[in-house]
């Protein structure tokens, strides 16, 4: 009998910890945030973002000038090449050899010169924004604690295709970084 009593009462302590543990669970809160929206309202992503136009627009301009060249030389090959004649073949095939060679040359380079432009470019982005990013995860992360939230999830991304209710953080966290919470973002540029 004390035995059954023993069992009994440590069923009933079970089943306490059990509800109280999962009152607890049901307790916490979960909010969202559009963390994209946050980064493209710093004034730092305005910054950042004239940097890296103003980067793209150099990068841009040296291809154009050295796609120019290549249609320069393509138009004096086949301006070469029409006027081409039994009595000049020779002299004619060997100035299209030449200029086959260039062509190539110059397609090799600007193929380089993409390549490493695109490098330059998302090694400047990642410079500019790694920044803004830690500073807006510092913001959510101090948010988040006061405000005591054990979730919060990113609505910008594209992992979350569902969401309803929760407590939006976005004007929070916008107020811990100084931003005025109706400021718009800016929108992303292409």
């Amino acid at each position: 009998m004390k035995r059954m009593k023993n069992l009994f009462k440590g069923a009933i302590a079970f089943v306490a910890v059990f509800f109280a543990t999962q009152l607890a669970h049901a307790q916490q809160k979960i909010g969202h945030i559009n963390f994209a929206e946050i980064i493209q309202s710093t004034p730092e992503f305005k910054t950042a973002e004239g940097q890296l136009k103003t980067l793209s627009d150099g990068k841009t301009k040296e291809l154009q000038d050295m796609y120019a060249m290549y249609q320069t030389k393509q138009k004096e090959a086949n301006d070469k090449a029409r006027n081409r004649s039994e009595a000049n073949k020779e002299t004619v095939d060997a100035e299209l050899q030449k200029l086959g060679t260039e062509l190539r040359d110059i397609e090799t380079r600007i193929n380089e010169n993409q390549r490493v432009a695109q490098e330059d470019l998302n090694k400047k982005e990642e410079e500019l924004i790694s920044p803004i990013h830690r500073k807006v995860s510092e913001a959510l992360n101090n948010v988040s604690k006061e405000k005591g939230y054990a979730y919060v999830f990113d609505i910008s991304s594209t992992n979350i295709p569902y969401f309803q209710g929760g407590d939006d953080l976005t004007a929070a966290v916008k107020t811990k970084l100084g931003i005025s919470a109706t400021a718009a973002p800016t929108p992303a540029k292409k």
